[in-house]
């Protein structure tokens, strides 16, 4: 078991790096867009966990790439859905910034 941790840790490591960046990303940013790309970011970070786990531990085999391709199909839809609104908003309120979308309430 120590062997399967020892060689499983770099992807954890690389994984929760690349979610750590994505989650300041969108924390830091007020850029519609980059906000999209942070989500995107974490969305992987989460793949390559759920692939090197699949990769790894031998029950978890095809599990592992199925939740994956789950993964992208959501990540997909949300950069779909997320994009439109983006543009439809840009179009109106000439500004990628989304402290400039709450004047919509008005």
């Amino acid at each position: 078991m120590s062997q399967i941790a020892g060689n499983l840790e770099p992807y954890l490591v690389l994984s929760g790096m690349l979610f750590a960046i994505g989650s300041f990303g969108f924390l830091a940013r007020r850029n519609a867009i980059t906000m999209l790309m942070s989500i995107e970011l974490m969305l992987n970070a989460v793949n390559l966990a759920a692939l090197a786990f699949g990769a790894f531990i031998p029950s978890l085999a095809g599990e592992g790439a199925a939740f994956a391709l789950l993964i992208i199909a959501v990540a997909a839809a949300e950069a779909t859905v997320g994009l439109a609104i983006v543009i439809a908003i840009f179009r109106n309120r000439k500004t990628p910034l989304v402290d400039e979308y709450d004047t919509m309430r008005q």
